[in-house]
């Protein structure tokens, strides 16, 4: 009976150990660094702000809704990064179907979303961080 004590003992020191480490990095996801929920309803109204000045784009948004897409937008940036969203929209390939996107046409929105991020001040390697997890999206969204 007296070696199962410190095995006990060992095994809730190490639990209690391990708390502090494993909260820490749950609450420091990228959606609690951007902000939360006002931080990215602020990148995605910024980034929609300038979109639909952006000439050179906002063609492709001409017929959108844009609270569906506000909403769908900040659901997967809210998802992605962390936070406590589920993402209700379509595949990124079935969203962009029919668009035949370029290469270009996702730079620029790219460069509009960066713009928006320094409007509202987002530090430029939570900008990166951001913009890296949905670099790898551009295959499912251009020439579709």
């Amino acid at each position: 009976m007296k070696p199962v004590l410190p095995c006990l003992l060992a095994i809730l020191l190490g639990a209690c150990a391990s708390t502090p480490q494993q909260a820490s990095v749950k609450n420091d996801t990228l959606y609690q660094r951007l902000g939360g929920a006002a931080g990215i309803e602020a990148v995605v109204d910024a980034s929609l702000k300038r979109v639909h000045g952006d000439l050179r784009i906002n063609i492709f948004f001409e017929n959108t809704d844009v609270p569906d897409l506000r909403r769908l937008l900040i659901e997967q940036i809210c998802a992605a990064s962390g936070g406590p969203c589920v993402y209700s929209g379509r595949s990124m390939e079935e969203a962009h179907s029919g668009m035949n996107l370029s290469d270009r046409d996702f730079d620029i929105f790219v460069e509009d979303l960066i713009a928006a991020m320094n409007e509202v001040k987002v530090p430029a390697p939570l900008q990166q961080e951001l913009l890296g997890l949905f670099g790898p999206m551009r295959p499912q969204i251009v020439g579709q």
